[in-house]
């Protein structure tokens, strides 16, 4: 007997190897011409392989504080070897996974495979992108330089203006104001908190999309002309190619355009100019901006609060106001809700930017 066979033999005896043969046989993914929307959950999972490993790698030099966080952020990009590569390909990495999660929601949005049977794919989904932007947050404030402690402070100052955010910014904040027991916290939520709720999140999310598969767009289904092809190893293999085609433009932007540092955070010195959030939530910063001081008496900032609250809540329960029994109205409006969420989006995104250059 040569290895591999005593290798298959020991795993069989061990393990269901054959089950998990026949099921990777039997699942089927539709090859259409909107096929390549499929690719970007997977993009989206590579990215946030490549922030684990990263992320692991960093926490061997990364020391959370109020001296050391900046301090040790700094060893790491001029002192460590190849440590500024790390940490660049570690920013960029989240920021290429939060528009990969974005362009996966739309294209899920607009195949209405959120749709019954796949209800709760589209919830854990949307759970999913907001960690990720948790993520987004956490991370930024654990540099400590001047544009994060700021951006930072805007951003709880913000959650503040909630009903009921004062409790979550005394508890982010780690007391009235931002310190060393802000960083404290954001490092716990970054590196424990977050993470494990996003594998729990993710494993239930893989575990919907292996149940009830691809959802193949309603005008291609009726059409009849797709074909479906083998996950393993058909489209599992040109899954690794458009992971492969990601690695080479996350090494680029890594290596080429460096993630920025700036002067370690004086609480005390004014804001620098330019300062803003992330783009993840510049548009929300920016309608946040055009609210006059009061409307209907209540004041412009927790006015445009409550707006994303109910915008957002009308979004997520899009399952619910448009199921797969409707049709006509109900569909358009979808599609028309649709179209505004990206134009939305991308122009108060833009706008944002001109409006607040560096």
């Amino acid at each position: 007997m040569n290895v591999k066979e005593w290798l298959n033999r020991f795993l069989e005896e061990r393990l269901p190897v054959k089950e998990m043969k026949d099921l990777s046989a039997h699942k089927l993914v539709p090859e259409h011409k909107q096929a390549v929307w499929y690719y970007f959950g997977g993009i989206s999972l590579f990215f946030f392989i490549i922030l684990v490993f990263t992320g692991m790698v960093l926490l061997f030099q990364y020391q959370p504080g109020l001296e050391s966080s900046h301090a040790s952020v700094l060893r790491i990009v001029t002192k460590v070897d190849f440590g500024w590569l790390i940490r660049s390909v570690h920013s960029w990495a989240a920021n290429l996974m939060l528009v990969a999660v974005f362009i996966h929601m739309f294209s899920v949005y607009f195949m209405k495979a959120y749709q019954k049977p796949r209800e709760l794919t589209w919830f854990t989904g949307l759970g999913l992108l907001g960690l990720g932007l948790g993520f987004g947050f956490t991370g930024y404030c654990l540099v400590w330089d001047d544009m994060a402690f700021f951006a930072t402070k805007i951003g709880i100052d913000i959650v503040e203006g909630i009903p009921g955010g004062s409790y979550v910014a005394h508890i982010l904040r780690g007391g009235p104001d931002m310190g060393g027991l802000t960083i404290q916290r954001m490092f716990a939520l970054h590196v424990v908190i977050i993470p494990w709720i996003f594998i729990g999140l993710l494993s239930a999310h893989l575990f919907f999309l292996q149940i009830h598969g691809n959802k193949i767009p309603e005008e291609i289904e009726k059409s009849g002309q797709y074909h479906k092809i083998p996950f393993f190893p058909n489209f599992l293999l040109s899954d690794l190619y458009v992971w492969l085609i990601m690695l080479n433009l996350l090494a680029v932007l890594a290596a080429l355009f460096p993630w920025h540092l700036g002067a370690e955070a004086d609480a005390l010195a004014p804001a620098p100019k330019g300062v803003k959030p992330e783009w993840y939530f510049m548009a929300m910063f920016q309608l946040l901006k055009l609210m006059p001081s009061q409307v209907a008496g209540i004041s412009g900032e927790l006015f445009g609060n409550m707006v994303f609250g109910v915008a957002g809540l009308f979004w997520a329960l899009v399952p619910v106001w448009n199921p797969a029994t409707a049709s006509g109205r109900r569909a358009k409006l979808a599609t028309y809700v649709g179209l505004f969420g990206i134009v939305w989006l991308i122009g108060f995104t833009i706008w944002g930017y001109m409006a607040h250059p560096v």
